[in-house]
């Protein structure tokens, strides 16, 4: 406490020298952020810091203590552009939305307000749009624009077809649909696109990987023979990498954030990402703070983090296994902040990142949901002010690197609701291709999975991102497809308190466990 007293009053001499009058609030704070360098490091930082408070130009020479924050981020930017950021938290409600022109050939963004209560109308456009993101990447891969199969000696090329071409004759071979597969009645499965309803049948059906549900839109070969379309095979659209799908969106910024530019190109963030080698975003689902030993275990993973700060870590819900009230789960994150306070190191360097689960209070079960309310975490952000609330899903952008966050049932659900269930192969591989071929987090039924209607882009995962973090309490893992990672974090309570680990700079994922003591 001497130390923070003595560096107190050595900060109000500097502000006041600058003309600035600092608030005691304000004055602690910068005090507590910077008590734990070095001498020198503690001079050099509060010069930066008072430099980038004057450059704030703020109407009243008295300094509050949000300047003293904005200070210390721009500090942490220092040597980039305005609108460069190392590390942001974007909500699903800020994600850019674009709608495929199909004269233009490429991706253009929408305008206007979106609200959470829209007409009817939007039910169909966010389905339509699905599957014009989808159409588009499909009908100009090689296999149906140069691709040639050969069929007893005769070789044919592959062409993809709309139903409404089936349903103005009564007879076709070798028949290729991009479909949304439904059951309009009970027991009978039809494909459907924007043109027409086609029943098909699948008992001679062959899948390819993958978890087929109700919901997804699927690639259907057959024969179509009096007005149903007997499959053959059956598989997902095809995939592709992020650098092939951003060329049809130019370089505005798709990922969303205050910069108007893809930060995927920033040459000062790839050269600061490269550089910082030894940075890490750590991941964990099922923060129950309502269990003395998941607090206890929470308790020995930040103290170890402190002498190493990552970049962030982000916590996903439920926050409460016993479905606390407000009231009650309040004063758990009141006891979270108790135990961070003691944390010096990584108050100062480490951003802590709230995921809600459907299952926390105040939000319905619909994605995206909202962030936490504020007054539930108001003890803990006074604690620990770098706490993020954010929305679920929620997109973080780390230098060039784009992460998508969803604390859901995800794998559990797919593999309830799929109508064929993989004889061979792992579970993650399936999951993985399902979620990357369908270019959604959501790829089933509305009933399945509630998603307000005009914010389905916030679900999007076209083009990929670099990594897609899924908090399901299944077993943990991790998966790669088209350069894409894929990976569940698990439960922390009911896998003996493990979590992942993200290293940036080398795209990788370390399997880490709080030991018994």
């Amino acid at each position: 406490m001497g130390d923070v007293a003595l560096l107190k009053k050595q900060i109000v001499s500097r502000f006041n020298i600058s003309g600035f009058q600092i608030r005691s609030e304000a004055s602690v704070f910068l005090a507590q952020q910077i008590a734990p360098l070095a001498e020198s490091d503690r001079k050099k930082w509060l010069h930066n810091i008072a430099n980038h408070v004057q450059g704030q130009n703020l109407n009243l020479p008295v300094v509050e203590k949000r300047h003293i924050e904005l200070a210390i981020k721009e500090a942490n930017n220092t040597g980039l552009e305005d609108n460069e950021s190392v590390f942001s938290v974007i909500s699903a409600f800020d994600v850019p939305k674009f709608r495929y022109c199909e004269d233009k050939k490429k991706f253009l963004p929408e305008t206007g307000k979106k609200g959470l209560l829209p007409g009817p109308d939007a039910k169909s456009e966010y389905i339509r749009d699905r599957y014009q993101m989808l159409w588009q990447k499909t009908s100009r891969h090689e296999m149906f624009n140069t691709s040639k199969i050969v069929l007893n000696n005769n070789v044919k090329r592959l062409t993809l077809r709309k139903i409404e071409t089936l349903l103005s004759t009564s007879k076709m071979n070798e028949v290729v649909i991009l479909g949304l597969l439904t059951q309009l009645t009970e027991g009978k499965f039809y494909l459907e696109d924007p043109t027409g309803v086609v029943p098909i049948d699948l008992s001679q059906t062959v899948f390819s990987s993958g978890l087929f549900c109700e919901g997804c839109f699927v690639l259907a070969c057959g024969k179509y023979r009096d007005g149903t379309l007997k499959i053959e095979e059956m598989g997902f659209p095809v995939t592709e990498l992020a650098s092939s799908s951003r060329a049809f969106f130019g370089t505005v910024n798709t990922w969303g954030g205050r910069s108007k530019s893809l930060l995927k190109y920033s040459k000062n963030l790839a050269e600061l990402e490269a550089k910082n080698s030894e940075d890490s975003i750590v991941f964990l689902a099922d923060c129950w703070l309502d269990n003395p030993i998941v607090l206890d275990k929470l308790r020995s993973l930040f103290s170890g983090y402190d002498e190493f700060p990552p970049v962030a870590i982000v916590l996903m819900g439920p926050f409460s296994k016993m479905n606390d009230n407000i009231y009650s789960l309040r004063g758990r994150f009141q006891a979270l902040g108790e135990i961070l306070a003691s944390c010096e190191r990584l108050k100062m360097e480490t951003d802590l990142v709230l995921v809600p689960s459907c299952d926390d209070p105040t939000a319905a079960n619909i994605l995206p949901r909202p962030p936490l309310p504020e007054f539930l975490v108001a003890d803990l952000k006074k604690r620990y002010p770098r706490t993020v609330l954010t929305t679920n899903p929620c997109r973080i952008q780390y230098c060039t690197q784009q992460i998508v966050v969803c604390r859901m049932d995800l794998v559990t659900k797919l593999c309830r609701n799929t109508i064929h269930f993989p004889k061979s192969g792992q579970l993650e591989d399936h999951f993985a291709r399902t979620l990357i071929s369908q270019g959604t987090l959501a790829p089933l039924h509305p009933i399945a999975m509630p998603i307000h209607w005009n914010y389905d882009s916030a679900l999007s995962l076209y083009p990929l991102p670099d990594l897609i973090v899924v908090g399901d309490p299944c077993q943990g893992f991790q998966t790669t497809e088209q350069e894409c990672t894929v990976m569940n974090t698990g439960s922390f309570p009911k896998s003996k308190f493990a979590f992942k680990v993200y290293i940036p700079s080398s795209r990788t994922v370390e399997d880490s466990q709080i030991p018994d003591e």
